[in-house]
């Protein structure tokens, strides 16, 4: 048997054990434990099998994925998270489809101290839905807005995905947070405008939302102060060149302590839940990167990584044919597997024919996870819909899909706009010291 068919029926072989519901980090672990061991031996595989874990788990980079999950449970734990929902909703619930829109900037605002789109779909539908219902907000718009803005969790830094991608690609993960900020913001504006010509043209779909005074906007606007503060000392703090990714992320953990034991919140409970939940995230996506890895090496000993990277190349798309394939590409991949898996598969296959084209790896990097953003949209996986379906289980998962419709061709639009204009993602890291 031939080394790049022991690749293909690996495979197809992980490929099943995904259809099967087999969770991605098991998947691949065993594909490229089971691979490796029939390519080399017991020795060898055995040996990948325990350096890999201790090799990664050393890894300093990585240190920040869990200072970042806790940061976000953190916020959510102590409730910090529900008054940054009370102080956007004061300014902006009362225009056509303004819960909604306020959903949509409070996600952005979210992500920008969890990184995590499950954790900010999770904790923003479980505070807005019962507002949306309250006010009778059309179930397709309600649930679609708020799975569809969770992804900004993943795109505005400090971003999982974005520290996934540069220990994979050995890219500047304060730069690639820096670089997401821009494309950010277009996103979260691209969804409000979406979401207020809705219910302009059709306003039973979004009615206004309460009232306020200006007394109670200024009050309420006080609680989005320390996650403003978060996020203006720890992206400050990195752009600045004043921390590093990680030094960053116990920074900020140590501001939310701070702040929620002086505003009289950080119980012993809530610390309990905030440490348990994150664990949990962490072994998640450890398991994960120790499966990738192993698959990886699999496949590289078979040659499948050579042989398709010189077919990229030989099919000579020039910059914007290659990035318009990984869009179909990522699209159908999003429907399989989850957005850790979607890098894992794909990242060591088109990396060299990212340099060989000359497009910058930070660039690529803000494509990769806008393509993750959609991944966590489509379905039959979609995880922030399951997630929605959760909160809301009277809202049948095809409506939730529908709902979230408008919004991926408003994504689509934005990855254009950066395609067309990499500047849009570049400019800010440029200016870093």
């Amino acid at each position: 048997m031939s080394l790049t068919l022991a690749g293909l029926i690996g495979i197809v072989a992980m490929i099943g054990l995904l259809i099967l519901g087999v969770p991605i980090a098991i998947a691949m672990a065993v594909t490229g434990a089971v691979g490796l061991w029939v390519l080399e031996g017991p020795g060898p595989a055995l040996a990948h099998t325990l350096l890999i874990p201790w090799d990664e788990g050393r890894s300093f980079v990585l240190v920040t994925i869990p200072l970042f999950v806790l940061m976000g449970q953190l916020v959510f734990q102590t409730g910090l998270a529900s008054d940054l929902y009370a102080g956007i909703r004061s300014w902006i619930a009362r225009v056509p489809g303004g819960m909604a829109i306020t959903s949509v900037v409070a996600c952005g605002a979210f992500g920008a101290v969890t990184g995590s789109s499950i954790a900010t779909v999770a904790t923003m539908g479980a505070i807005v839905m019962p507002e949306m219902r309250r006010y009778k907000y059309h179930p397709r718009l309600a649930t679609g807005s708020l799975a569809a803005s969770g992804t900004l969790g993943i795109l505005i830094p400090p971003s999982l995905i974005f520290i996934f991608y540069g220990v994979m690609t050995e890219t500047s993960i304060g730069a690639l947070f820096i670089a997401g900020i821009v494309p950010g913001i277009l996103t979260a504006a691209m969804f409000s405008v979406i979401i207020l010509l809705r219910c302009l043209i059709t306003p039973s779909l979004g009615p206004p939302g309460p009232s306020a005074t200006w007394t109670e906007r200024w009050q309420t606007t006080s609680g989005l102060l320390p996650i403003m503060g978060l996020f203006l000392l720890v992206i400050g703090g990195i752009y600045g060149g004043v921390f590093t990714p990680t030094e960053a992320a116990g920074v900020g953990c140590a501001g939310v302590l701070i702040t929620a034991a002086l505003r009289r919140r950080l119980t012993k409970d809530a610390m309990a839940k905030a440490l348990e939940e994150t664990a949990l995230v962490t072994a998640m996506i450890f398991a994960i990167i120790v499966g990738g890895y192993l698959v990886a090496r699999f496949l590289a000993i078979t040659g499948i990584t050579e042989n398709m990277v010189a077919l990229l190349v030989g099919l000579d798309l020039g910059r914007v044919g290659f990035l318009i394939l990984l869009v179909g590409l990522y699209i159908v991949l999003g429907a399989m597997v989850d957005v850790f898996g979607m890098l894992v598969l794909t990242i060591p296959f088109v990396m060299p024919v990212v340099g060989s084209l000359g497009i910058d790896p930070i660039w690529f990097g803000v494509f990769a996870v806008m393509m993750a953003e959609l991944a966590l949209v489509t379905p039959p996986i979609g995880a922030n819909v399951f997630v929605m379906r959760r909160t809301a289980p009277e809202v049948p998962m095809g409506d939730i899909f529908m709902g979230v419709l408008p919004f991926v061709v408003g994504q689509l639009l934005i990855i254009g706009l950066i395609i067309a204009f990499p500047d849009i993602a570049l400019w800010l890291p440029s200016q870093m010291q």
